[in-house]
Order: C-alpha cells, then sequence, then structure tokens
C-alpha cells in the first residue's frame, strides 16, 4: 500500500512538472471560471430573482464551483486517452510502479487542478458580492465536499477514456454527459418553476445535491424548498453518493486499465 501511495504521489508531481512547463494549460482553468462568475454573476444576475429574496451572485457559486468540478471528467478522459495513444501507458508497463498508482497519480492531480480554479473563482466571487456566512470550518468543509467531488469524477473520466481511447471521441462524448448533468440541475436556476417532471429529474441529478449540501455549508440559501429526499438532506446525501460512485468507478478504471495495457 505505501509504494502505491509512494508512485501516486511520484507520478502527481510528474503532471505539476508539465504545468511548470507548460504554463498556459492553466489558462483554461483560470480564464474560464472566472469568466463563468461575472457572465452568471452579472448579466444573469441583474434578470434573475430566487426565492426568499437571496441575491443570485451568492446563489449562484456553488453551482460554478460543482461545474468546474464537472470539468474534470472531460480533463482526465482526454489525458488518459492521449496517454494511451502516445505511447506513455507503454512506458508505465516497463516501469517497477503499480497499476493502480498511474490512475490515483492522474486522478489525484487533476483534482488539485480543479482545487486551483476553485480558489481562483473564490476570489473573484468576493469580488462580485459571495459570502460564505457559516465560519471557517463549514466553508473548509464545503471546499473539501466540491474537491471529493472533482476527484470522484476524475475517476470517472479516467474510466470513459480507457474505453473509448480516442481523444476526439472522448472530448465530444464527455461533452455530451457533462452539459446534461449542469444544466438540468439546481446549480444555474431554482427549480420551482420547472414542470413536475422536470424539476423531479432537476432534483434527483447528482449535482443538484453536492451544489444544495455546499449551498447549506457556505450559508447562502438553497432557494425553494422541495420534498425530495436528496433535497431534504444535502450534506449526508452527497457524501454517500460520491463515496458509492468511488466504489463503482475506481474498480471498473482499474481493470479497465489493465485490460488496456494487456492489448498493447
Amino acid at each position: 500500500m505505501s509504494e502505491v501511495i509512494t508512485d501516486s504521489f511520484a507520478l502527481v508531481g510528474r503532471q505539476m512538472r508539465h504545468i511548470k512547463r507548460m504554463p498556459e494549460q492553466l489558462i483554461g482553468l483560470t480564464i474560464l471560471p472566472v469568466a463563468f462568475v461575472v457572465v452568471f454573476g452579472y448579466l444573469f444576475g441583474s434578470a434573475m430573482k430566487v426565492p426568499g429574496g437571496q441575491s443570485y451572485q451568492e446563489y449562484i457559486m456553488a453551482g460554478i464551483f460543482a461545474q468546474v468540478m464537472l470539468s474534470t471528467i472531460s480533463t482526465t478522459a482526454v489525458g488518459v486517452a492521449g496517454d494511451l495513444s502516445n505511447g506513455i501507458v507503454d512506458r508505465f508497463r516497463s516501469l517497477p510502479i503499480s497499476r493502480t498508482s498511474v490512475l490515483l497519480g492522474r486522478t489525484m492531480s487533476d483534482a488539485t487542478l480543479c482545487t486551483w480554479s476553485c480558489a481562483v473563482m473564490a476570489v473573484v466571487g468576493y469580488g462580485i458580492g459571495w459570502r460564505a456566512h457559516e465560519g471557517v470550518l463549514k466553508t473548509l468543509a464545503a471546499f473539501a465536499l466540491l474537491v471529493l467531488m472533482g476527484f470522484t469524477l476524475s475517476w470517472f473520466g479516467a474510466l470513459l477514456g480507457l474505453v473509448l481511447r480516442s481523444p476526439e471521441t472522448v472530448s465530444a462524448m464527455s461533452s455530451i454527459i457533462v452539459m446534461p448533468l449542469a444544466f438540468l440541475s439546481n446549480a444555474f436556476i431554482p427549480l420551482d418553476g420547472l414542470p413536475y417532471w422536470l424539476r423531479t429529474i432537476a432534483e434527483w441529478n447528482p449535482l443538484s445535491t453536492v451544489v444544495s449540501a455546499c449551498r447549506e455549508l457556505f450559508g447562502n440559501g438553497t432557494g425553494a424548498t422541495s420534498d425530495a429526499l436528496p433535497a431534504q438532506y444535502p450534506i449526508p446525501g452527497a457524501i454517500l453518493l460520491l463515496g458509492l460512485m468511488l466504489a463503482i468507478f475506481i474498480p471498473l478504471a482499474s481493470r479497465a486499465y489493465q485490460k488496456a495495457a494487456a492489448a498493447r
């Protein structure tokens, strides 16, 4: 176990060195999230009304944080597919390292990069009026939940990259997955104005559960109340959901990596 952890951190260091040599990779992780905060906070904020009189700037931030975490699906999937196509996997096979550490190093590094995006967005969000009202510990707990979400979805991205293998196909497929998850949720709009059938789908969207949990931890209002179970217990629901997803995605991705490596 200690060897897996040591090898994983070594591979995380490899990914971070790539960022140091090509800092332009941080542009997308910095500018796009900031653009989301500004566009949604100012342009949409002037027209959107949140039940309870809460400011839209505070309502939207948890949703934008979660949407950025969704991007780890595409980032990891494209990275893993690229490693399969450019021969990096063959190099890893020749090294005395655990196969599990290869995926763990990739997912940990991608989750770390999303942490950077969250930090930048928090600063910009503060500038447009967002505040966390529940103290330091609960605020840190909310960010820890977001990082856990990014780490979990990174494993799903790894599985997607290993199954599809083509970076072009992976990029298209991840967009098809991310868009409905992001916009068919409570990330950007209160759900009370939706038709019943559509509201029910959005309430049971896993992203909605994580967003509601973060809003509760930040002390930002959750908007309209709902009788759906995930909305009633968002924090334990989010933790349970992410834990279940990890229990599913890690074995599946590890098995897919073994098959992909053996086939080369």
